[in-house]
């Protein structure tokens, strides 16, 4: 029998979908369940609400860098009782009514330079949370590529075992025969009974692989577990082994100006510098300017012979500006700033820390990605070359037992090594896809638009 080698061709597309729906029964490629994963991600909706409310920081932080804050009050009561006559400022008995308004603002002129800070600290936080959200989605289209590979892999083998135990079958139904005939004896068939239900054991246990995987993409995806989903498992030729030569010193130094995991580690590095000249600075006087108007207006209900001065006009008499420049002086706080400036160096110390290991990390990363693709992509040749080896032995292998000239056992071990073969090819490949896609991806390449 002849059996054709099961080989990917990852990166195929049929169109750019910006929007898929679950109850579409279009068939999805690799890079059409990552747009539909990050579409439908929830960690991404989480990460697009807190980047809103980094917005919302930065726009705070403008307003209270260069705008007062303003307000206005009014009142209005009746006085029933003893009270003071803002005409003769003496006592009365007389009931009152009694209504007015001020309007004040008040901006700090000079507080160590916080509010410029803040603006600093709002700007970074607000460039991290892009970062962050570009992050996340790598790191979903990742996960989505992973269980993709999965699924491919096991939809695969369930056809190759597929083929196994249609051979299998009809093996047994030749060994049957030979039996009748004298040929083989009943041991033999025995041993083919036995080889074909273990080839329908695997290719259950396949199937069941293939289900958990599929329920593994739905989830990486954000699919509906209880829609189909229909995947693009086409078999092309075979992937061709290009040969790298990278300069991985200058990679590995593109990978630190381009890693969202740098970027963000940068970012909290110098936002700690910023809290800790925030908290050296809040040791100095804060010096502040505040402005203010105030009117009102008073009369006597009910009182004989009384005649209250026109409102507008008591409005207009009554009224009152001021004008304040405050410099509050920092004494004694119980040494709170100072326990403040000691914590924002411990916390400069941690992100230092973290900056320097997240730079160790990457470089780390970048080289065993490397590594690790040269690596796969030499055990790629090595199963397409045993893979090839095996599918021509056991075809041979299948000739010979046809004619009597091998027994069962040797049949059976002929079938094993070219399904292992051939399951090591597939895996191979897929790795290979994989970690190529990881060392794209350092230099510079998303996994979406590779």
């Amino acid at each position: 029998m002849r059996v054709k080698q099961l080989v990917f061709l990852m990166a195929m597309s049929f169109g750019a979908l910006t929007s898929v729906k679950a109850q579409d029964t279009v068939t999805m490629n690799l890079k059409d369940c990552m747009r539909y994963a990050v579409e439908h991600s929830t960690k991404m909706r989480i990460q697009q609400a807190d980047n809103r409310d980094a917005q919302i920081d930065r726009r705070d932080a403008i307003l209270d860098a260069f705008t007062p804050q303003v307000s206005g009050s009014t009142y209005a009561y009746y006085n029933f009782g003893r009270s003071i006559d803002p005409e003769t400022n003496t006592y009365s008995l007389t009931t009152s009514f009694h209504n007015g308004y001020s309007l004040s603002a008040g901006i700090v002129l000079f507080n160590g330079f916080q509010a410029v800070n803040n603006l600093k600290i709002t700007k970074t936080a607000q460039e991290m949370g892009v970062t962050k959200e570009q992050q996340m989605e790598d790191q979903i289209c990742l996960a989505t590529m992973e269980a993709y590979c999965n699924v491919l892999y096991y939809s695969e083998m369930e056809k190759a075992l597929r083929g196994q135990v249609a051979t299998a079958e009809k093996a047994l139904q030749l060994a049957t025969k030979q039996e009748e005939l004298g040929q083989k004896s009943h041991a033999d068939v025995v041993q083919m009974q036995s080889d074909m239900a273990e080839r329908q054991y695997q290719m259950t246990t396949c199937r069941n692989n293939l289900n958990n995987a599929m329920i593994t993409l739905k989830d990486a995806m954000f699919w509906p577990i209880d829609e189909p989903l229909k995947i693009d498992g086409s078999i092309g030729e075979t992937m061709p082994l290009l040969v790298h030569s990278e300069d991985v010193p200058m990679m590995v130094e593109q990978a630190k100006n381009r890693l969202p995991s740098v970027a963000l580690a940068e970012g909290t590095l110098n936002n700690a510098r910023l809290a800790l000249k925030t908290a050296r600075w809040q040791t100095l006087p804060t010096l502040a300017l505040y402005g203010g108007w105030s009117s009102s207006y008073f009369t006597y209900p009910g009182k004989d012979g009384y005649v209250s001065t026109p409102y507008f006009d008591q409005i207009m008499n009554n009224r009152g500006e001021y004008v304040q420049l405050s410099m509050s002086i920092p004494i004694y706080d119980r040494f709170s700033k100072h326990s403040n400036i000691a914590k924002r160096k411990n916390a400069l110390d941690r992100a230092e820390a973290d900056y320097d290991q997240t730079l160790q990390i990457v470089e780390a990363e970048v080289r065993r990605a490397i590594a690790d693709r040269d690596g796969t992509a030499d055990a790629l040749r090595q199963a397409d070359t045993r893979a090839a080896l095996q599918q021509e032995a056991f075809a041979l292998n299948g000739k010979r037992f046809e004619q009597g000239l091998i027994s069962s056992i040797e049949y059976q071990t002929a079938s094993n090594n070219y399904l292992n073969a051939l399951a090591e090819q597939l895996n191979a490949r897929l790795q290979y896809f994989i970690k190529n896609s990881v060392v794209n991806y350092y230099k510079g390449i998303s996994y979406i638009d590779q």
